[in-house]
């Protein structure tokens, strides 16, 4: 009887282990290399948190480590900003008035401050240094390991006879649902992140813009 017993829980443990799912692979992990062109890999998007799951966890952080984001948690942020998910015809995740996604994400690390684009999904460099102080006004903004600074291009709305002060409201929107995707992005996936209203001055200037067209619409700080 009871060799009968050992058996069947035998079985039983076997059956119970052959029903569970195999477990994750470890997300890999690849440093960021900086240079004239970071090229990102594709966005994983098998990992995470569910959506429900993600807004549970959601909240503003002002306490960041100085651990860097790799490679691929770079990617995941950029592609949850501005990245395209419909190649059909270049739309993003965000949503945007009137789809012309007048907005351009900056990105400020300590290395340099670059452009995404969304396109090949890669950023360029624009200035090397650390100008990561002039993306914002609070003491973290040092610290995060990754600085997004949303900048308008109002040319996109030359023609629709709207007046300036509704053109920056409409791209002050289209900033917020792409500040609002790296959020659940990284709530979802162990990161950190704050939106913020604030930068310097000059921070057109210090990323190398000029004219009157070009708007700062927000920022946002990432890291861990």
């Amino acid at each position: 009887m009871k060799t009968l017993l050992f058996a069947a829980a035998a079985l039983m443990l076997t059956a119970c282990c052959q029903n569970q799912a195999p477990k994750e692979e470890p997300l890999a992990s690849t440093p960021v290399v900086h240079g004239e062109v970071i090229t990102l890999p594709a966005p994983d998007l098998s990992r995470g948190l569910n959506i429900s799951e993600a807004l549970q966890n959601r909240r503003s952080w002002r306490e960041y480590s100085a651990e860097k984001l790799s490679m691929e948690e770079l990617s995941g942020v950029l592609w949850a900003a501005a990245g395209i998910n419909r190649p059909e015809n270049d739309h993003l995740t965000a949503p945007s008035a009137l789809a012309l996604y007048p907005l351009t994400v900056y990105a400020f690390f300590e290395e340099g401050i670059y452009r995404y684009e969304a396109k090949e999904h890669r950023l360029v460099r624009m200035k090397e240094g650390n100008f990561m102080a002039k993306s914002g006004a609070q003491p973290f903004v040092e610290t995060a390991a990754l600085n997004l600074v949303y900048v308008a291009d109002m040319t996109v709305y030359e023609g629709r006879k709207m007046p300036v002060e509704k053109v920056k409201y409409l791209c002050g929107q289209d900033a917020a649902g792409y500040a609002e995707n790296v959020n659940l992005y990284t709530a979802g996936t162990g990161l950190k992140a704050i939106t913020r209203g604030s930068a310097a001055s000059d921070i057109l200037q210090v990323i190398g813009l000029e004219g009157e067209q070009y708007f700062f619409a927000l920022a946002q700080s990432v890291g861990k």
